[in-house]
This record gives structure tokens, sequence and C-alpha cells, in this order.
């Protein structure tokens, strides 16, 4: 209870209100622009988005490449040994701890671009492949290799690596506070991480992350009821869209304000049980052979010679800056609070497990997804051309996924399964971006009106948004570009103070001995 005028300023000052105030304040002008003159708005959006892909894109490609080679390098040697989080063992299970780091991200991945994603590579063959006929056999293996580079093992390294490492550093060896201002702790001193530096370094990454997490909840609107409406006969009306987005909102919202032990923890853990279903489901009573076939040479043929070649391609600027750069920021945006996330659920984990596990592991889990996903698109589209790129072209990404999942046998059964899927990834991923905004905040166990705030204001925002149509929803997600531009300048120090942490969390560990 607040019993003076000083308690009430420690309130203030104790969460972080500049913060908030700075984030919910570029949300609220967002929104307002668009409802005041969405062509404007959008007008802006492309000319930041060319901006930041013209002079920062090459720096962005640049840097994931590095982080992914510079974490595997510090994971082989003896610093990878190094235990983080003052812990002795893990708080959670590997196969938990798994769940809750791959479906926070995911459904962005999972939700939307793991059907149509190949399917826009195979009708329309990246330059990085010259000479291949887009629509046959010869293109299946591009594809799928083009979607592993955006969603595969350099997009886990920036997610969880050596920001992560260097978060564990500063949080439970420093005592700074848990959130994305901790990464640049090691080169700017306490006097950095609690001043103007500090509250920049928040204000940028929630703004971001709120960005990358609205829009995958607004399509998330327009793919249920899409669905609902094909399924019902229900018109797919603008109140459809909002009784499905408060429901998911509702939902996330819970989960986060539920203790994380129980909460996302029990919701990944079922969510990747029911993905190992609908990927046996389908191999078993689909394209399976094709599938297999189809994974194994896209992956042969990525690490085998495009591993390198593709992360750096650029070839055609105009392209690499639509796909690669803005998928490679995307994953930037989230990385921040992602190493957030994972500080919180990994402690107790070694370096090594934390880069071996959700680098390789994670990357190869997320490939196998797309490839179950987008091959089985890809085999349908093979045999019957249109059966997928009609529905594509002619109602987006919505569309896609169910237009696979009709001809899968059993597809009045698996129809519901693959929706509860979507919604559940959605789920996680709410409900981790809402728990980590909220302890940006408040540099603590975050309390539970914080995390109804985040949850709320990111489904409202979502709903708004899609009011305006789809072009709304697109231009944040489009805006997540210029808003990640301040955070790479924050990650680049991390490929030296990484690995510069690590060591001096081993010399530590050879004190306590």
């Amino acid at each position: 209870m607040l019993t003076n005028q000083k308690d009430l300023i420690s309130l203030f000052k104790n969460q972080n209100f500049s913060v908030a105030f700075l984030s919910l304040g570029f949300l609220f002008l967002f929104v307002v622009t668009a409802f005041v003159d969405i062509d404007f708005l959008s007008a802006c959006v492309d000319a930041s988005f060319n901006f930041s892909v013209k002079y920062f894109g090459a720096l962005c490609q640049v840097l994931l490449f590095a982080t992914f080679f510079i974490a595997m390098g510090l994971a082989i040697t003896k610093y990878g040994n190094v235990r983080l989080g003052g812990l002795d063992k893990p708080e959670f299970s590997t196969f938990r701890w798994l769940s809750m780091i791959i479906c926070t991200l995911l459904a962005g991945g999972g939700v939307f671009w793991s059907a149509a994603e190949p399917m826009y590579h195979f009708l329309n063959v990246p330059p990085a492949f010259p000479g291949i006929e887009g629509g046959t056999a010869a293109a299946v293996t591009p594809a799928l290799t083009q979607s592993f580079l955006h969603w595969g093992f350099y997009a886990w390294a920036i997610l969880s690596t050596l920001g992560t490492i260097i978060i564990m550093y500063s949080c439970y060896y420093k005592k700074m506070p848990i959130a994305p201002r901790a990464l640049i702790y090691p080169f700017m001193g306490e006097k950095g991480v609690n001043g103007i530096y500090g509250t920049l370094v928040d204000a940028f990454t929630i703004v971001a992350t709120a960005a990358g997490t609205i829009g995958p909840i607004g399509f998330l609107g327009l793919q249920m009821s899409y669905a609902v409406s094909r399924i019902s006969g229900v018109p797919d009306t603008f109140s459809l869209q909002l009784i499905v987005i408060a429901a998911v909102t509702l939902v996330y919202t819970l989960t986060a304000v539920t203790p994380i032990y129980k909460g996302i923890n029990h919701v990944s853990f079922f969510n990747v049980l029911l993905t190992i279903f609908v990927i046996l489901f389908i191999l078993l009573c689909g394209p399976g052979r094709f599938i297999v076939d189809s994974f194994m040479s896209a992956m042969g043929n990525y690490l085998g010679g495009d591993f390198i070649r593709l992360a750096l391609f650029r070839g055609d600027s105009t392209w690499t800056g639509a796909w690669t750069i803005f998928f490679f920021v995307w994953m930037l945006a989230y990385a921040p609070m992602m190493a957030v996330f994972c500080a919180r659920v990994s402690r107790g984990r070694t370096i090594r497990e934390l880069v071996l596990a959700v680098t390789l592991g994670a990357g190869l889990s997320t490939n196998a997804w797309f490839s179950v996903l987008g091959g089985a698109g890809i085999y349908y589209e093979l045999t019957m051309p249109g059966s997928v790129s009609a529905a594509l072209n002619s109602n987006g990404l919505p569309a896609a996924l169910l237009s696979i999942i009709d001809q899968l046998p059993l597809h009045h059964f698996m129809t519901p399964v693959i929706l509860v899927l979507v919604i559940l990834y959605l789920v996680t991923t709410g409900a981790g971006m809402t728990y980590s905004m909220a302890m940006s905040i408040s540099h603590d166990n975050p309390p539970v009106y914080l995390r109804v705030m985040w949850g709320v204001v990111m489904g409202a925002v979502a709903a708004l948004l899609i009011r305006l149509g789809a072009g709304g929803i697109s231009a944040l997600q489009n805006f997540i570009v210029f808003t990640s531009v301040p955070l790479m300048f924050f990650f680049f120090p991390t490929l030296w103070y990484g690995p510069k942490c690590a060591i001096e969390l081993y010399r530590l560990s050879l004190i306590h001995i």
C-alpha cells in the first residue's frame, strides 16, 4: 500500500514507465496515423523499408552470419562447459525447455510461412538459383533450401546464443535488470544500462517485438475467420475476425499471467506433441516419401554448398531485400526479447547446450516442419497444378494452408486439428512475448497488471489494424525493418563481448571449484 508521495515516485521509477511511455506512445501514434491516412502511412513505411534495406541490409546479413560461426566456435571450446545462470542444474527438462523456446518463436513461421514460403519459391525460383524453371520438379530443392536459410540455423543463432550469454552474465552475475538493456552492460557499464541508452534499448526492443507479434495475431484473425467461414458458411466479416482475435488474446494473456512453470511450460509441451502428431500423420497418410526425399535433398544442397553462399547473396538487391533481409531483420527484432526469455528459462544449462541444442536442434526441427507442410503443398501443386497456387494467389496466406489440408486424407478431421495447432503456436508466442515485454519494464518477475496490459494492447492493435484491412497489419509488420535498425548496433558488439563474457564466466567457475 502506498503511504506517501515518495512511495508513489519509487513505484513509477521501479516500473520504468519511461520505457512504457515510449513504446505505447509509438504504437498509439502508428494506429492513429493509420486511421487518419493509411496511404500516407504505407508510403512512409515503404520509404523507411527501402532506406533500411539499402543502407543496412548487408550489415544484417553479416551480423547473422558472424553470430552463427562465433557461437558454434565458442560451443566446441572449453568455454562451452560453462553453466549459466548461477544454477547447478536446469530448472526444466530438455524436452520442455526446447519446447518453450521453439514454440515461443515459431508462430510467425509455423503458422503462416511454412506452407506459403516454399510454395512462393517453388513457383518463382529465387535469383540465387538461375536457370531453373518455376513450378517444375527441379524447383523443389531450391524452394526448400531458400526457406531453410530464412528460418533455420542463422535465425536461431541470433535468437539464442551470444545475446543470451551476455544477459546471463549481466543479470545473474552483475545484478543488472533482466531486460534487453542488459545487453549493453559489457561495453557501457552500469551507468549506460540505467541511463538513457538502456531506456532506448528497451523501448526499441518492445516496439520491434510488438510489431513482429501483432502481425501474426492479425493474420491469424484473417486465417481463422476465413477457415470458419468456409467450413460453416458464416460470412467472413470483421465481427468474426474480432471474435477470433479476442478469444486468442484472452487465452495467451491468461497463459502469460499464469506462472511460467505452469502456463507457457504446459501449453508449449502440448503444442510440440500436437506438432509431432501432425508431422507423423502427413508423413504416413500424405506424400511422406516425397517429403523425406525433398528434405534430405534440400538439406544436402544447403549444407553442401549453399550455407554460406545464400547467407551473403547480394546478386538481386530488390529480391534479397523483400525476402532474406526482411526475414533476417524480423529475427533480429525478436532477438533481444528472445534473449531475455531464453535467459529466464535456460538457467543451469551450459553454453554448449544453449548453442548446439537450440541453434542446431531447433533449426533442424524448423527445417523439418517447413519441409512437411511446404513439401506437401509442393507435391500437390506438382501433381495437380493450381491446387494450392490458385488459392494462394487469390486469397493469400490464409488460403494456402487450408488448400494443403483439403488434399490430405481425413481432411475433415485434420482441419480442426491443424487450426488448433495454429492457435497454440500463436498463444505460446503471444504469452512468451507478453511475459518478456512486461519483464523489460518491471526488471523483475513482472506483476500481473503489466502482463495483462501488454497482452490486451497487442490484441487491440491487431484488431484495429484489421479494421483497416490487411494493409494495416502488413504496414506494421514491414515497419519491423526500420525499427530494428537501432537494435543492429546494439547487437554487433555481442560478436566480441559474447565470447568475452563466456571467458569471464569460465574464469569465475574455476575460482569456485
